[in-house]
This record gives structure tokens, sequence and C-alpha cells, in this order.
């Protein structure tokens, strides 16, 4: 079962006044953030803004993971004592507060802990940065941008970023997490080589792209080993998802962070006729990670989303080995990402449809890449 740390805090300037809320969500294990919510509250008093910001926090693991044990840390004594059960909610605002509190998670899954302000930086950073923003009239939460979310750790509280490794000689790591990327079968635009993300037809994987998938799934049920299926939304995807799934003999999970980049009014053309028709927002794309396709999703964008969506899953199945069925795009991030590549090195990738890339992440913050591209099943 997966445990979270919830750090939560709110404030009023005023009291009551202008206020607002900030929560983090962390892995109970490695300390790594998770989630960040944010919120300018309106008027209301300090005790409301904490109650706020610790719902925020809680209903954030929900989302994680429903299951989930956690520990909530405040610095409001007097949300902690009245949630624990030693002190009576009596002020009427407070008691649908603490009672949407309980409903959250079941009670049993959540314990309180009141910790000094210094030690709730993060989560007050937060509170302020939203009663900043709508001081100068600006709309701003952070859950409005949780793709873009800093995953960085106060070093007081979970120590320095750990030191280079050799992973595979050093036994001091501790077992992985396991994951392994699959690609989907070959579609119409695989074949035809056109932009096909995740705004466009989403088409269905054809014959030879059903074959590629049953052959990749025939090789992972021989190898075994495999917990959980989890597979981006899109029809192709979760064609082969379903194909693998069913030769291990488990469900799939869908998750929408994994899905493929969004090109745009790119969707469906070939390089060619994108070239033709949109040079310089074609070069300008291929020079610069952030730049993106007209209504599309920019490079950087997409990298944000699957490191958020990484995150999850290893903090949902630490110590598992996770079936990913996914995409180019998804797939050469997290290759970035386990290499600590800069952006540019996925345009120097190249995946085969139906690919098995395997990359061991490990709770200390090391990972390797153990395979890139495989397609032996296919020759």
């Amino acid at each position: 079962m997966a445990r979270f740390i919830v750090e939560a805090d709110g404030g009023s300037r005023g009291n009551p006044g202008p206020a607002a809320y900030g929560a983090v969500v962390r892995d109970g294990e490695t300390g790594q953030v998770l989630a960040e919510r944010a919120e300018f509250i309106g008027t209301a008093t300090n005790n409301v803004a904490e109650y706020r910001g610790l719902i925020a926090g809680l209903t954030a693991v929900r989302e994680l993971d429903p299951d989930a044990t956690v520990e909530a840390r405040l610095d409001s004594k007097l949300v902690v004592e009245q949630l624990s059960g030693r002190w009576k909610v009596k002020h009427p605002s407070m008691r649908p507060l603490a009672l949407q509190a309980r409903e959250v998670l079941p009670p049993d899954r959540v314990t309180y802990e009141w910790v000094p302000r210094e030690k709730n930086k993060h989560a007050d950073r937060l509170a302020n940065e939203a009663l900043d923003a709508a001081a100068r009239g600006e709309q701003w939460s952070a859950s409005t941008s949780t793709a873009e979310l800093d995953t960085s750790v106060d070093e007081a509280e979970v120590g320095p970023p750990p030191a280079n490794a050799l992973v595979g000689w050093d036994t001091d790591l501790g077992a992985p997490t396991t994951m392994l990327l699959l690609r989907h079968g070959e579609t119409v635009h695989t074949a035809e080589k056109r932009f096909s993300g995740a705004g466009g037809q989403d088409p269905a994987l054809t014959p030879e792209g059903e074959r590629q998938a049953q052959a990749a799934a025939e090789r992972l049920a021989r190898l075994g080993a495999v917990d959980v299926v989890v597979s981006s939304p899109m029809r192709r995807a979760r064609q082969t998802a379903d194909l693998a799934a069913a030769a291990l003999g488990l469900d799939v999970r869908e998750h929408d962070g994994v899905r493929e980049c969004a090109f745009g009014e790119w969707e469906g053309l070939t390089f060619a006729e994108v070239r033709e028709r949109w040079p310089d927002e074609l070069s300008r794309w291929l020079a610069d990670p952030t730049v993106a396709p007209p209504g599309g999703e920019s490079f950087d964008a997409v990298r944000r989303r699957v490191q958020v969506a990484r995150d999850k899953l290893l903090a949902r199945y630490a110590g598992r080995t996770v079936l990913v069925v996914t995409h180019v795009t998804p797939t050469k991030m997290l290759v970035r990402d386990v290499l600590d590549a800069p952006l540019s090195a996925i345009y120097r990738m190249e995946l085969s449809p139906a690919s098995v890339t395997e990359i061991h992440w490990y709770a200390r913050g090391h990972a390797s890449l153990r395979r890139f591209s495989d397609d032996a099943h296919l020759r």
C-alpha cells in the first residue's frame, strides 16, 4: 500500500481577509513531490484556509491512489486536534469543513501531525504565492499548472540529491520499480509517416499493427513478471494494451498522462506537407522544444506532463513491474530523463512500432536504461 505525506497550510491577511491555501503531496518513502495545490479563496479566516488546504491535499492523494495511507502535517494545532478527535469542532463554520476533510479518504487511513511553521515552508510558500497573485489582480492556482509541477525537494527535509552510483553493481540501491514501455503497433499514419498525436483522428491498428501487438504480447507473456498494465487512452495504444493484458491475464488501467503529444493543425499530415504549408513554424519547432505546433503541444509541455505521470506511477506501484503502453514522444521523454540528457536528445531517438523499452527506477533517485526499442519479437 502506498504511503503519502500531505503538507498543508492556509493564511488570511486580516483574519478574516484575503485568504488562500497551499498543499503539497510527497512520496512517503522518498520525499519526492508528487502534486501541488494552491488557490485564492476570497475573504475567509485563517482556520477556514487551513482546512481548505488540507482538503485539497487529501483530494490530490485520492487522485493519485485512493487506497493509500496518509500522514497529514499542518502547523495549525486547531485542525490537527479537531480531526484527531481530541478537540470538539465548536464553530459552525468549521463543522462542514471538518466533515468534508474526513470524507475525502477513510479516516482510518489518515493520521495528523502538528509541525512548526518553519517545517511547513513549501505549503506556506504556495499559499502566499496565491495571495500575492490575487493582490495583483491575477488569477492563479497551482492546480491549473500541475503539468509544470516543481518536483524539487528541500534538502533540509530529505537530504541532498543522490551521488552517482553504478546501477547494477551497487547493492545498496534496493529493488527497483521496473517500467516496460511498449509502443503501440502500426496504424495507417505510422506506415505513411504522418503526424499522429492526441488531437487527431485517433486511428486504429492496421492488420499488421495487430500482428505486431500480438507478437509483443506473446513475448511479454513468456517473460512474465508483469504486475500491472497501464495504457494511454488513445485507441491504438488501448488496442495494443488489451492484447498484452489478455496474454498476461491482467486488466488495463488507463492513464491520460502517457498519451501522445498533440500536434494541432499538423495532425494527419506528412512532414513534407507541413514543411510546405508552415515552413517557418516547422523550423522553429525543430529548433526549440518549447515551441508548439499551431494549436498543439510543445515537447517541453509533454516532458512536464510525462514526469508527473511517471511520479504517480512510481508512487503507486513502487517495487513492481509496470507495463506502460504508450507512444513515441512519452517514451523518448522518459529515456531522456533517465539518461539526464538534454531535451534535444529526443530528436536523435527512433522507436519501432510495438517495440519495448525498459527502465529501472530506484527509490533513492537512481535509474538505469536496460533496453531501448527492442523489437526482436517482430523479426
